[in-house]
C-alpha cells in the first residue's frame, strides 16, 4: 500500500469531498435520467415501426418501477459486504460503475435492431444496472465519512455538500433526457393520424453517457485527492489498527456498537414510511403530471420529465439555507429522530397538495388540475427530505463501526429498498387500466393514505427521540466520544454488573 494522503482542503473541507461530489453527481445524473423515463417509456404505446415504448397498463408499470428501485437499494447490502471484506469501496466504485453504463447503453438499444426481444433486453438492462448499483452506492458515500476522523464536526455539513452534489446532477437530468427524447424522436402516420413518437433509447444513452463521465473522473482523480481511502477492505484495516494498539476483540461487537446499530435499525423503520410516500415521484406523481395536469404555459407545454427536475433544484437552493438554520440554532438543534419526525410532517404536508389537486379537478379527468399543486407538494416534500435524508446517511457513518461501515451503509439502504417497494405496490392501487374517473378516486385515496400515516409516524418517532438520542451514546454530542472512552465505558458498566453480582446474597 502506497503512503500517499489526501491533498490539501477547499471552503475547509478536504478536496477529496469535491472529488466525490462531482462523480456522485454524474452518477445521479445517469440514474435519474433512466428514472425519469422509465415508467413513461414502460405505458407509452407500441408503434407500427417498432417505436414508441412496450405499451404496458400503468398499474403494471408501476408495480416493475417498485420491483427495480427496490432491488436498487437491496443490492448495496451485498455491495458493501464485498467492499468491507473483498474488494475495498475503491475498485467496488469502479466495477460497479462500469456495470452501470453498460446497463444503460442496453435500454439504449433501438428496437428496430431487436425486433421480437424488445422486452427481454429491457430486464437485461435493468438486471446489469441493479447490479452496478449494489457496487457503486454504499461505497462512495462511506468514503465521504471516512474524510473524516471522528468526533469532526464538519462531516454533517459535508454530507450536505456532497447531497447538492446528488441533486445538482438529478436536476441536470430532467432537462437533458427532455431534450434527447424529443429531439430525437420523429412523427409516424398511425391509422391516418399523424403522432409523435419519442426516441426513449436517447434518453437511455444520455444516461450511459453520463456514468461515463462519472467514472473517468474518478478514474483520473481519485489517488491524488483521496490518497489510500478507500483501497483497503475496511474489514482489514480494521484488524491492522488493532494489532497496532495491542487490542484483541473477544467479540464481535461491543455494548456501545450494539446500541448505536439499534438506532440505525430502528430510524430505518421510519425511513420506510418516508421514502415509500416519496417515491412515488418517480412513479403514480410521474403519471399523474402527464395524464391529469394542464402543463402549458401560454402556447408550451412543459415535458412532463421537466417536474422531476423540480425536488432537486428545491435541494441545491435550499440544502444551505436549512444547513445555515441548523447551525444558527446552535444547542436548540434538534437531535436526527426529531430531524426525522419533521421531515415525516412535511411529507404529508406536500400530500395535502396532491389531494387539492385532485379535488380541483372535481371527478372531471378532462378538466386538469394547476401544475402548481404538483410545484407545491415537490417543495414540501424536498424540506422533508432534507431534515431526513443526508442526516440519515451521516448517522450511519457515526454510528456504524469501521470494520462493517459499507455493510451497515447497504442495511440502510435495504431499508430504502423496502420502501421502493412498498412504494410500487401503494402507486399500482390507481388500477389496471380501469377509467380515468376510478383512477382519480383511487390517487385521492392514495395521496390522503400515505399523509395519514405520515403524521402518525411522525407523532410516534418524536416522544421515541429522547430513547433513541441515549442509544447513540454520546455520537450527536459536540465532541464524540472516543472508541477507547466507549470501550471503557463498556468495561466500567462490566465490571459494576460483576460487582454487583459478587455483593448479591446467594439464592
Amino acid at each position: 500500500m502506497s503512503a500517499v494522503k489526501p491533498q490539501g482542503t477547499m471552503l475547509g473541507h478536504p478536496k477529496g469531498l469535491f472529488l466525490l461530489f462531482t462523480t456522485e453527481l454524474w452518477e445521479r445524473f445517469s440514474y435519474y435520467a433512466m428514472r425519469a423515463i422509465l415508467v413513461l417509456y414502460l405505458v407509452d404505446q407500441v408503434q407500427n415501426q417498432g417505436g414508441g415504448g412496450l405499451g404496458w397498463t400503468q398499474a403494471d408499470a408501476l408495480s416493475l418501477y417498485g420491483t427495480f428501485t427496490a432491488l436498487v437499494y437491496l443490492t448495496p447490502l451485498i455491495g458493501g459486504w464485498l467492499a468491507d471484506n473483498v474488494l475495498g469501496q475503491r475498485k467496488a466504485i469502479y466495477l460497479g460503475g462500469a456495470l452501470m453504463a453498460a446497463g444503460q447503453f442496453t435500454l439504449a438499444t433501438p428496437h428496430a435492431w431487436i425486433p421480437g426481444l424488445e422486452t427481454t433486453v429491457f430486464y437485461i438492462g435493468l438486471g446489469i444496472l441493479i447490479l452496478g448499483n449494489g457496487l457503486f452506492k454504499p461505497n462512495i458515500s462511506t468514503m465521504v465519512g471516512d474524510l473524516y476522523e471522528e468526533g469532526d464536526h464538519r462531516r454533517d455539513g459535508a454530507f450536505t455538500i456532497f447531497y447538492m452534489g446528488i441533486n445538482l446532477g438529478a436536476a441536470l437530468s430532467g432537462f437533458v433526457v427532455a431534450w434527447a427524447y424529443t429531439h430525437f424522436g420523429h412523427t409516424e402516420v398511425v391509422n391516418g393520424q399523424e403522432i409523435f413518437v419519442n426516441n426513449w433509447q436517447a434518453g437511455f444513452f444520455c444516461a450511459g453517457v453520463g456514468m461515463i463521465i462519472s467514472l473517468i473522473i474518478q478514474f483520473l482523480f481519485a489517488q491524488k485527492l483521496l490518497g489510500d481511502i478507500g483501497t483497503i477492505p475496511a474489514a482489514k484495516l480494521e484488524k491492522q489498527r488493532a494489532a497496532e494498539r495491542g487490542e484483541v476483540r473477544k467479540e464481535p461487537l461491543t455494548k456501545v456498537e450494539r446500541d448505536r446499530i439499534k438506532v440505525i435499525m430502528v430510524m430505518g423503520l421510519f425511513t420506510i414510511i418516508f421514502w415509500a410516500g416519496f417515491e412515488q415521484a418517480g412513479g403514480l406523481m410521474n403519471l399523474f403530471t402527464n395524464d391529469f395536469t394542464d402543463r402549458y404555459i401560454g402556447s408550451w407545454e412543459v415535458p412532463t420529465t421537466y417536474f422531476q427536475s423540480l425536488n432537486a433544484i428545491f435541494i441545491v437552493l435550499f440544502a444551505p439555507v436549512v444547513a445555515s438554520i441548523w447551525v444558527r440554532m446552535g444547542s436548540k438543534e434538534p437531535n436526527s429522530p426529531v430531524k426525522f419526525a419533521l421531515g415525516l410532517f412535511l411529507l404529508a404536508v406536500g400530500f395535502v397538495f396532491m389531494m387539492g389537486a385532485v379535488v380541483e379537478m372535481n371527478g372531471d379527468p378532462t378538466s386538469k388540475s394547476s401544475m402548481w399543486w404538483l410545484v407545491g407538494a415537490y417543495f414540501f416534500h424536498t424540506m422533508g427530505e432534507l431534515c431526513l435524508s443526508p442526516i440519515g446517511l451521516s448517522m450511519v457513518t457515526k454510528l456504524a463501526p469501521l470494520r462493517i461501515a459499507s455493510l451497515m451503509m447497504g442495511a440502510w439502504f435495504l431499508f430504502i429498498a423496502a420502501a421502493n417497494k412498498v412504494a410500487g405496490f401503494v402507486g399500482s392501487l390507481i388500477g389496471h387500466g380501469g377509467t380515468e374517473e376510478e383512477q382519480l378516486a383511487n390517487a385521492m385515496s392514495i395521496f390522503s393514505g400515505i399523509a395519514i400515516t405520515a403524521v402518525a409516524s411522525a407523532i410516534l418517532l418524536y416522544f421515541m427521540a429522547d430513547k433513541l438520542v441515549d442509544w447513540m451514546h454520546g455520537a450527536e454530542e459536540g465532541h464524540h466520544k472516543s472508541e477507547e472512552a466507549a470501550l471503557e465505558e463498556e468495561i466500567s458498566i462490566t465490571g459494576e454488573h460483576e460487582a454487583i453480582i459478587k455483593e448479591a446474597p446467594k439464592a
